[in-house]
């Protein structure tokens, strides 16, 4: 049987299609493990016993018929979600249109959503979508869809009626930090085709952005550093790759893109519950696409799962200096595990760990030069980051520190970077990167490494 491991933020739905991105197809066994000890074969069988009993009193006695299918799922998808925020039940349409997404290609609004205590939350809107255009903003909670509640919906059910036939329109009722009454927002929807990497040249700095991790993410990188490199000859000092508010994808994906900047060591290791279980993987060599030019990363609380296993590694090889805010913190792996009926689950099966050896399970990644993107901290509504989440995973296994060991290698300047930007500081507009305070430290971390970029590597 074949499984996929995924390490996005896993009930994360691109709103309008599927659940969120999975990971590469492996080839993996189902062993017969030993029974824990305090799950008894008797106990086991009572507590069927209850579940048998509660299905049979709820068909004969529930105030309108149930179709038996419906009373499973939800059965089934209960067990799971009670487990984790990550693990849950896909039926056959919702597997389906996680496997179209991955590769890249959906319909819908181009929304990452995630769900907790019965809201519907925006990890982040998708470049260039009906979400996006619209103003959608990370953190929005959706309340209502065409005026109805989505209180009481599964996360599953909510992505449903934002699906539609292209062109149809669908309203969102959006509370915002900050707004203090509901927005209404109208969109349209459309055919979506994820363009993962967007690349341009600033003067001497190549500047990529990666949205999320599906199976375009490596070769797309790997062409938008060949591009940058035709137009910029010599010139280039080096790159800012840019994940903030990616929330994460594919696990291969995260290795490859990873591997596009090391030659050599330790780039991500997974610990499952059984050790025959449990993976390590390495850099190749020569797999460096930039020839060692300085790299600097940008990350911020968006930035999760995948988008962690890139930071961490670069971050702990010493490949590349971090920029921004902590990140998200989700250091669990999920295996997608087809069903009969051809839907399938999906389950959380190890943690994994940095170089070297960190969880970041709750934690996420601490930067190596804190940037905030704007003066205010705004109190938000709903989660925010893994551990404000019901039902983590602990953080555990992993070594006693909870950030990267201390750096000697950062460029003198970046102690005197201030975390906020001036109170003059023009407010943030996509379209003009000079706005961006993240990106211009950034930018200006990148060139100070320039006469030590041997150091960055």
């Amino acid at each position: 049987m074949k499984f996929r491991k995924g390490l996005l933020l896993s009930a994360v739905f691109a709103a309008g299609i599927v659940a969120g991105p999975t990971a590469q197809f492996v080839t993996h066994t189902l062993g017969a493990h030993a029974a824990d000890a305090d799950n008894s074969p008797i106990e086991t069988y009572r507590l069927l016993d209850l579940f048998g009993d509660v299905f049979e009193r709820v068909k004969s006695e529930y105030v309108e018929p149930v179709k038996d299918r419906d009373l499973v799922e939800n059965a089934i998808n209960g067990m799971l979600t009670g487990l984790d925020p990550h693990s849950s039940y896909m039926n056959a349409k919702a597997f389906r249109d996680m496997q179209v997404q991955t590769r890249g290609e959906f319909g819908g609004l181009g929304i990452e959503v995630t769900q907790d205590n019965g809201f519907i939350k925006v990890v982040s809107p998708i470049d260039d979508t009906p979400a996006a255009r619209a103003g959608i903003k990370p953190g929005d909670l959706i309340l209502a869809l065409d005026g109805q509640t989505v209180q009481g919906l599964t996360l599953n059910d909510a992505v449903e009626k934002m699906r539609g036939a292209p062109d149809s329109t669908i309203k969102l009722t959006i509370k915002r930090e900050g707004d203090d009454k509901p927005l209404e927002v109208a969109l349209k929807r459309e055919v979506i085709h994820i363009q993962v990497v967007k690349s341009r040249l600033d003067d001497d700095v190549g500047y990529i952005r990666l949205t999320s991790f599906n199976e375009q993410s490596d070769s797309s990188v790997r062409k938008a550093i060949t591009d940058l490199r035709k137009q910029a000859g010599d010139k280039l000092k080096g790159y800012v790759l840019d994940l903030r508010n990616n929330p994460g994808g594919l696990l291969d994906q995260a290795v490859a893109v990873s591997n596009d900047f090391l030659n050599k060591g330790e780039i991500v290791s997974t610990r499952a519950r059984h050790a025959e279980d449990s993976q390590r993987w390495n850099a190749k060599p020569n797999g460096d696409q930039i020839n060692g030019l300085p790299l600097v990363v940008l990350i911020n609380g968006g930035s999760a799962s995948a988008s962690e296993i890139v930071s961490g590694a670069l971050q702990d090889q010493h490949r590349a200096v971090l920029v921004g805010t902590r990140s998200f913190g989700k250091g669990s792996v999920q295996t997608v595990i087809p069903l009969p009926g051809n839907g399938a689950m999906r389950l959380t099966t190890a943690r994994y760990y940095t170089p070297s050896g960190r969880s970041i399970q709750g934690l996420g990644i601490t930067p190596d030069v804190e940037v905030r993107a704007s003066r205010t901290e705004q109190a938000h509504f709903g989660p925010e980051r893994e551990s404000d989440l019901n039902h983590i995973l602990t953080n555990s296994g992993g070594t006693p520190q909870d950030t990267a060991p201390p750096r000697s290698d950062l460029p003198p300047m970046v102690k005197d970077i201030d975390k906020l930007p001036p109170e003059s500081w023009p407010a943030f507009d996509a379209a003009k990167p000079a706005t961006d305070y993240q990106l211009q430290e950034g930018e200006a971390v990148l060139r100070a490494m320039v006469p030590t970029k041997g150091a960055a590597r």
